[in-house]
Parts: structure tokens; sequence; C-alpha cells
């Protein structure tokens, strides 16, 4: 399958044939949009749109009236290839606060595993986390790796280990030194049931642990579930941190993604 076969499939299957992320959400299709919503434990926000210049300003405006309702927060994912062209300026002038840009890349999961042969981290035990305890732990090595908040993290990983233990995965790599364990690394998979497609998520490493191969041996070790499932892709949405590694692993660049966030409080500020 080509880039432009890959990336439509891609887009119908996971954006725009996007089903809820767990029974707490919902995925509505309206005015050209797909959007999740609910409570504050799962993702709220736009998945996929289909706009031209005509319609883009008021559709916009509708999802801000939307989640502002609901009294949440929510994110609005660009891919290069969406439309019109000036998106992105048009939700800036919206109120909407661009992130740092992202790469997607989906490679084959067997022929990661392929090239993951025989690579591994000396010392590092991959942990399957189930329990409130080791969530704490996820947390606690999301906040020290990328010096952000991990409270609503937190509770959307015991929200969906809760609903859907048989497609969220949730992995932890723990160092063994000088008789103590040290979780430095944590990663997220979530399976996606008659899509072909499993999303690789975190895989955030402590400063100090970096280089030692330790993300790479998390994306083999999901690889490995994913192939063993029967998925045939997975998808993962890349920092500049991360490409590099990935595509030594045989993932390939589809597009571009940047999350736009909006923050009602902010914006009537």
């Amino acid at each position: 399958m080509d880039h432009d076969e890959l990336l439509a499939l891609l887009d119908a299957r996971m954006r725009r044939g996007a089903g809820p992320e767990t029974p707490a959400a919902r995925v509505e299709h309206v005015s050209g949009v797909v959007r999740q919503s609910g409570p504050e434990s799962v993702w709220n926000g736009v998945l996929w749109s289909d706009l031209d210049a005509g319609t883009a300003d008021d559709v916009i405006a509708e999802q801000v009236r939307h989640y502002t309702a609901l009294g949440q927060d929510f994110e609005w994912t660009l891919y290069t290839h969406d439309r019109p062209a000036d998106l992105a300026a048009r939700l800036v002038a919206a109120g909407f606060t661009p992130e740092e840009p992202e790469t997607l890349m989906v490679a084959e999961p067997a022929g990661v595993v392929r090239r993951a042969e025989g690579a591994g981290a000396p010392g590092i035990e991959l942990r399957e986390v189930t329990d409130e305890a080791g969530v704490a732990q996820v947390v606690a090595v999301h906040e020290q790796a990328f010096g952000t908040d991990g409270t609503r993290l937190g509770r959307r990983i015991l929200a969906q280990l809760a609903e859907r233990p048989d497609t969220f995965k949730v992995h932890l790599a723990v160092a063994h030194e000088d008789g103590r364990e040290i979780p430095v690394s944590a990663a997220r998979m979530e399976l996606h049931p008659g899509t072909g497609f499993a999303g690789l998520w975190g895989g955030g490493t402590l400063a100090g642990w970096r280089g030692r191969g330790i993300y790479r041996a998390l994306v083999a070790h999901r690889a490995r579930i994913a192939v063993e499932l029967g998925y045939e892709y997975l998808r993962v949405d890349a920092s500049d941190q991360s490409r590099p590694i990935l595509e030594r692993l045989g993932f390939a660049v589809l597009a571009t993604m940047t999350p736009f966030q909006y923050d009602p409080a902010r914006a009537q500020r």
C-alpha cells in the first residue's frame, strides 16, 4: 500500500470512523467534523474535519460553543492535508493555542519486530500496569520525563484500564540498580478492533536513562503484542526525539499533525 492509500485508510478508520475511547465518551458526526466528548476522564476534541473556506469559521465557532457548554477544554488535531489550507490560522484567530507539531508515522508490527531482533535494554524489566499503584508510577515518570502535570493523564489511564482492559495496555520500564527498582519509562498501546490499527502513545524516558535502548524496547514489546493479536499497522504521533528511532525500526512518515488547544477560561480572559 502506497503513502496516499495508507493515509486515506488511516483517515477513514481512525479519524472519520473513530469509535468512543470508553463507554463514558461519545463520538458525534456533526457539521463536517467528527468529535469526541465526555467527562474529564476522556480526551475531548475534534478528530477529523472536512471543511472549506465558506464553512470553516462557523464550524469552529460551533465546536467552541459545544465544549464550552460542557465545561471542557478540548483539542483540535490538525493534519497537514486537512482543509481549508488556512485552517491553522483560523483556529488561532478563534482562540486556539498550537502545540509542538508531531509526525504521524505508521509501520507493520511484524517488520518492527524483525528490525528490533537482538536489541534490548540491559538491566531493564518491562511490566504491564494493571492497578492504581502502577498508574501512579506511570504518572510520576510522565511528569519527570515531559515536565508536565500528569493528573488528567492518570485519570484517563485508570478509566481506560477499568473500561477497556482487553484493548488498552500500559507498560512500565523498571531499572534494577543497587538493589533498587526505579521506574524509568512508561508507554501505552490502544488497540482498535476492526480497524487493523494499534496506536502507540507515551514512551517518555527519564533524562538520565535516555540513550540506553529503553524506548526502542518498549516499541518492540508492543509490536510483538500487536502481531500476536493480528493487527496490521502501528500508528505513532512522534516527537522529534523519537522519530529517528522509529525510522530505524521501519516506521514511515505519513503527515505532520499539530494539536490546537482551546481553554474556555483562558479564551475569555
